[in-house]
C-alpha cells in the first residue's frame, strides 16, 4: 500500500502542476463594454466578442404636418476582433443588424511599430469631421449632428489606411488613406457590381499641443474621465474623390454623367474639414467645419446621347455642396449626469438653385444623459429645433437606452 502511494502521489502532483501550467496559458474574462476576451498562449493571441444595442424612441413634429413617432432598435452592433501580438497583427469584423446592409467594418491591421498602423479593408475613414470618427455607441447625443448626417452617411470606406502618432508633451498624428471612393461595401450586392469612377485620396493631421488625452478619453466627445489638466486636439483633413456617383461619395451608381462621346465621366467630389476638441474636468467643447465642392465639370452631359450639357449650378442637384458649421458644449458630473448643447448651421454653395440637395438650415439641440458605467450603460434624451428659412420649422425629440456587452 505504501509503495502504491509512493507511486500515485507524485503522479497526482505532476498532473496538478500540468493543469496549473495549462490554465496559466489560456484565460477568459468578461467586462461590460469590452465583451468576452480570450487570451491564448500567455496573451500572445487575443480574441474578443462584444457589441451593444440601442432601443430608442423618435418624435418628429413638422410645422406644416402631423406628429410622427417611431419606436425601434436604432442600432444593434455585434463585433468580433482579435490580435496576434508577436505577429503584430489585429483584425475586426463589426456588423449592425438593424441596418439593411449590416456589414460596417471588416479590416486587418499591421502594427510594425508602436507609432505606426497600416490597415486594409473597410473602416471609418478619418478624412471626415471628428464626430464621424467615433463609433455609434460613443456619441455625445442620441445621434450625430445634422451636418454630419447631411455631409456623410456611415463614414465607412473600403481601402488602405496609414496612421501614425508621435510625441508626448506635444503630440502629432498624421494619417493618409486611399479608398475606392464608393463608400462601404464598394462592390455592391455582388462581385459583378463593380465600382464607378476613380479612387479617393485623403489625409488628416491632428495636433495635441497640451499632450495626449487620458487613455481612451479621445474615443468620444464628453470628458468622462475628467481630465486633470486642459487637453486640446486640433485637426484638419482634406480628400478628393475622383469620379463620384453618389451625393456624398459613399455609394456608387446613384447618378451618371457622360462625356461628349457618350462614355461615363463623373465629377470629382472634394471635401475639406477642420475640427477642435477641448476637455477639462468634465467640460468639453467640439467645433467642426465642413466645406464640400465639386471639380472636373467641363463638358459633362446629363444624358448618354450627350445632347444635354450640365448647367453651371446644376451639379448641386447631384452632390451635397456647401459649408457646415457645428458647435457642441457639454459637462459631465462625477456621478455621470451630462448636460449638452449643440448648434448646427449649413449653407448651400448655390443658394439660388431651389433644387439644390443641400438647403440652408440651422438647428439647436439640447441633450441630457446619464452614464451608469462610463459609456457602457447610459440613458440619453435630446430635444431639437431645426429651421429651414424656406420650408419652415421642425421640432424633434428622441430617447435612447444603450447597453454594451
Amino acid at each position: 500500500m505504501k509503495k502504491l502511494l509512493v507511486i500515485i502521489l507524485p503522479l497526482l502532483s505532476l498532473t496538478t502542476f500540468g493543469q496549473e501550467e495549462e490554465e496559466a496559458k489560456n484565460s477568459a474574462s468578461f467586462q461590460a463594454g469590452q465583451g468576452f476576451t480570450f487570451k491564448l498562449n500567455n496573451g500572445d493571441y487575443l480574441f474578443n466578442i462584444g457589441g451593444f444595442i440601442q432601443p430608442n424612441v423618435i418624435l418628429t413634429y413638422p410645422e406644416n404636418g402631423p406628429l410622427e413617432s417611431r419606436l425601434n432598435v436604432g442600432r444593434a452592433f455585434f463585433m468580433i476582433g482579435g490580435r496576434a501580438v508577436k505577429q503584430k497583427l489585429s483584425f475586426l469584423v463589426q456588423t449592425d443588424f438593424s441596418a439593411r446592409s449590416p456589414m460596417m467594418d471588416a479590416w486587418i491591421a499591421y502594427h510594425p511599430t508602436s507609432w505606426l498602423t497600416i490597415t486594409g479593408g473597410q473602416k471609418q475613414n478619418f478624412v471626415n469631421t471628428r464626430e464621424m470618427l467615433y463609433r455609434e455607441d460613443r456619441l455625445q447625443f442620441t445621434d450625430r449632428s445634422l451636418n454630419n448626417q447631411t455631409f456623410n452617411r456611415t463614414g465607412r470606406e473600403f481601402g488602405l489606411f496609414v496612421e501614425s502618432k508621435f510625441g508626448k508633451k506635444f503630440g502629432i498624428a498624421p494619417k493618409l488613406s486611399m479608398t475606392s471612393g464608393d463608400g462601404r461595401n464598394s462592390f455592391g450586392v455582388d462581385s459583378r457590381d463593380t465600382d464607378y469612377g476613380g479612387l479617393k485620396f485623403g489625409g488628416r493631421l491632428d495636433l495635441f499641443p497640451l499632450g495626449f488625452f487620458s487613455e481612451g478619453n479621445d474615443l468620444y466627445t464628453p470628458d468622462l474621465m475628467h481630465e486633470e489638466s486642459p487637453k486640446l486636439l486640433i485637426g484638419a483633413a482634406a480628400s478628393r474623390n475622383f469620379g463620384a456617383s453618389d451625393a456624398v461619395g459613399e455609394g456608387h451608381g446613384n447618378f451618371f454623367m457622360y462625356d461628349r462621346d457618350g462614355k461615363i465621366q463623373l465629377p470629382n467630389y472634394n471635401k475639406i474639414v477642420a475640427d477642435a476638441l477641448m476637455k477639462y474636468r468634465g467640460f468639453s467643447m467640439l467645433l467642426e467645419y465642413t466645406n464640400a465642392t465639386a471639380s472636373g465639370l467641363d463638358m459633362l452631359f446629363t444624358n448618354d446621347a450627350s445632347t444635354i450639357i450640365l448647367a453651371p449650378t446644376q451639379i448641386s442637384e447631384y452632390l451635397i455642396l456647401g459649408t457646415g458649421l457645428t458647435g457642441q458644449l457639454g459637462y459631465v458630473t462625477k456621478k455621470g449626469y451630462s448636460f449638452d448643447l449643440r448648434y448646427d448651421k449649413a449653407n448651400p454653395e448655390f443658394q439660388k438653385n431651389a433644387n439644390s440637395l443641400l438647403h440652408e438650415f440651422n438647428s439647436l439641440t439640447l441633450g441630457l444623459s446619464k452614464y451608469f458605467d462610463r459609456n457602457n450603460v447610459k440613458v440619453q434624451a435630446a430635444f431639437s429645433r431645426t429651421t429651414f428659412p424656406n420650408a419652415g420649422q421642425i421640432l424633434g425629440g428622441s430617447f435612447l437606452v444603450q447597453v454594451a456587452f
